[in-house]
């Protein structure tokens, strides 16, 4: 994702990018200094921006909010039946890398790659995929990623994933 937001949102592990290019929505989760309140920095006057900063609101507020946002992004066919399986789990909920694979009839390391080229996390909850044994990866490796999947979890009311 660009460095261009249209739209950014502090929150307690970090930042909720927001941005569009040619009508297609993308989110990105930033490692910066958490907030200890969730609040808008900078928005865009685009209702499709607008649109998706409330709904990130919402449910950083009570995780129940529900996405009703165009889901739309581009990638292979492989990457879509992923993101549809990813979406497809419901919260409070995980799913193991290899369970997704077995239900999509592929492999784990497909899944996990897959995972890693989504542009709308939260929408498509990936954070909601872990490993076999563990919390598995998250956001590629970037720096405190995991520490931001810990907290969605969390956020969402799911135990066993304490800080690695």
């Amino acid at each position: 994702m660009t460095t261009q937001y249209d739209a950014m949102i502090l929150t307690p592990f970090g930042a909720v990018a927001i941005a569009a290019y040619r009508g297609q929505l993308a989110i990105e989760l930033l490692d910066t200094s958490p907030s200890s309140n969730v609040y808008v920095t900078k928005q865009s006057a685009s209702p499709m921006i607008q649109n998706a900063c409330q709904q990130v609101l919402a449910y950083l507020k009570e995780p129940k909010a529900t996405f009703d946002l165009p889901m739309s992004q581009h990638g292979t066919p492989f990457q879509q039946r992923v993101w549809q399986a990813i979406a497809q789990i419901p919260l409070g909920q995980t799913r193991t890398y290899s369970e997704l694979a077995k239900q999509i009839g592929s492999g784990p390391r497909a899944v996990a790659n897959a995972c890693g080229a989504n542009q709308l996390p939260l929408v498509v909850p990936c954070h909601r995929v872990v490993a076999q044994n563990g919390i598995g990866g998250f956001m590629q490796g970037k720096a405190n990623g995991l520490r931001i999947k810990q907290w969605l979890l969390r956020h969402e009311g799911v135990s066993g994933f304490g800080e690695e």
